[in-house]
């Protein structure tokens, strides 16, 4: 009588989470503080107070992390906040580095 063989193996998948990436805003002496607020609020979604008290950090140290994500999403965020200022004039200054 012939029998059949049955092999089972185990496969275990392991989901790395993305490396994440924190968006830096530098200060500058010509970008408005509301602009800045502005843009806390619609690309980064901040509340009005959360958005101010980081923007006034920005402006009393030179610099401020306002966000961790992963770089695709920090690259898209920042492009959007330069390009608004662009627009309007600003020499706005955003990075990305390894959280």
């Amino acid at each position: 009588m012939a029998t059949k063989s049955s092999t089972r193996s185990r496969t275990s998948s392991r989901i790395k989470e993305p490396k994440q990436y924190n968006v830096i805003m530098h200060n500058d002496d010509f970008t408005t503080m509301d602009f800045v607020v502005e843009i806390l609020v619609d690309i980064f979604h901040k509340d009005e107070v959360s958005a101010q008290a980081i923007m006034l950090n920005v402006h009393k140290k030179g610099h401020a992390a306002v966000g961790k994500y992963p770089y695709d999403i920090a690259v898209s965020k920042v492009s959007l906040a330069l390009e608004r200022a662009k627009n309007q004039g600003f020499p706005f200054r955003m990075t990305v580095e390894e959280a």
